[in-house]
């Protein structure tokens, strides 16, 4: 694990763009988890989900670190080097709301048959 605080890549300061995933939304869309870009609060889905909205965004933006957005997670990841970093406090809110649920947005029915693994 890497120490990122400081490091190009992260911006504490910026606010993450919502509480569902920003790709998703718009088009009536699913997601597992979401990540939020530690750069400029993009969030995303996981790779497990349908559509990996946050390393999509990391590959066309160029913005390779990403923090969890689940409760009681505080992991950094770089897509770039594939490594867990150690970072700093950003600004809130830190996770999606406790109360909205898992899978989030327009869940189908047989979701879990439509996880990447």
């Amino acid at each position: 694990m890497t120490e990122s605080s400081g490091a190009p890549g992260i911006d504490s300061a910026v606010p993450p763009s919502g509480t569902g995933c920003v790709e998703c939304l718009a088009v009536d869309g699913w997601w597992f988890h979401l990540r939020r870009c530690a750069e400029c609060g993009h969030i995303g889905c996981c790779d497990s989900s349908p559509a990996q909205h946050a390393s999509a965004h990391a590959a066309e933006s160029g913005h390779p670190i990403v923090r969890s957005f689940e409760p009681g997670e505080d992991w950094f990841w770089h897509y770039g080097e594939s490594e867990y970093y150690n970072g700093p406090e950003l600004a809130p809110p830190t996770s999606r709301p406790e109360t909205q649920p898992v899978p989030g947005g327009n869940v189908p029915a047989d979701w879990q048959t439509k996880l990447h693994r």
